[in-house]
């Protein structure tokens, strides 16, 4: 049976009770959907045009279809693939294999990128298909792989993910290996970040987005850059290291699998990770 959180706003939308707190909903409508005990509700009805969006696309990307709304409406066209840049897009309808992780597309003239992937689903593959297909897959790392392997094999893609991850992902058919980074194309850049994995990898696109799986995030909460000690799988040091390298590199968008994306000046984009790494290193 599904039961409306007690503690959800008044009105049409809500959260129900099977809500697993990946924070995928409260990423994509900050502010207006928070956690509260350990679940996601509304903490107020959304009233202006952006606010009624971001309901729509918290309710198409919940993996476990716990963002309701009363009303029987459809949701408006073109709530995804959401437009991010010009040339990026969060692909929405989040796959609960992957706890929710956000995935987006790249479109580029060399063959469109898919970072991580989304649940199998005809809006994607629509959505895809209208805008000339899929290329490339980029697996941030083994936790975030979700239907990669059917849209990979759809579409003809290849897909790409480290050797130390590879055993979650044997369809795969471009392995990068070590510690240094990996040129896949002359506006995308491979660079392993081990720590919450031992073979996550950061992409960097244009020198601007970086896509960063579940290795860095920008925290809502926290209005900061962040990094979660409780969810590193493998090596809170190396994932330290990994975040220092970073510095190294020109971005100044970060998108996320797990936790929200944010642009910023990348002068400011450096200082909030510089001191990330330094918080880190205390934990």
């Amino acid at each position: 049976m599904i039961e409306r959180h007690p503690k959800n706003a008044p009105g049409d939308w809500y959260v129900d009770t099977r809500c697993t707190d990946c924070g995928a909903a409260r990423n994509v409508a900050p502010g207006l959907i928070v956690e509260q005990d350990g679940q996601s509700i509304f903490a107020r009805q959304p009233k202006t045009k952006a606010e009624i969006a971001m309901a729509w696309r918290a309710r198409l990307l919940c993996p476990t279809a716990s963002v309701r709304t009363e009303n029987r409406n459809e949701a408006p066209p073109g709530t995804f693939p959401e437009k991010l840049t010009e040339k990026v897009y969060r692909l929405g309808y989040n796959a609960a294999s992957s706890y929710g992780a956000h995935s987006f597309l790249i479109t580029r003239n060399g063959g469109n990128a898919m970072v991580d992937a989304p649940r199998w689903t005809k809006p994607v593959v629509k959505a895809l298909e209208e805008r000339r297909g899929l290329g490339l897959v980029l697996l941030t790392h083994q936790d975030d792989i979700a239907d990669a392997e059917r849209y990979a094999a759809h579409f003809g893609a290849r897909v790409f993910i480290h050797q130390a991850d590879r055993a979650r992902a044997p369809f795969a058919t471009d392995i990068l290996t070590g510690r240094e980074p990996t040129r896949i194309a002359e506006d995308l850049l491979a660079i392993p970040v081990p720590g919450h994995t031992k073979g996550s990898v950061a992409f960097l696109y244009d020198e601007r987005c970086l896509f960063t799986g579940d290795s860095l995030a920008w925290s809502f909460e926290e209005n900061d850059l962040a990094a979660w000690k409780d969810y590193c799988w493998h090596s809170w040091a190396e994932q330290t290291r990994s975040l220092a390298r970073l510095l190294e590199f020109p971005f100044s968008f970060v998108l996320a699998g797990h936790g929200g994306s944010r642009e910023l000046p990348q002068t400011e984009m450096r200082a909030r990770l510089a001191a990330l790494v330094e918080r880190m290193k205390q934990e």
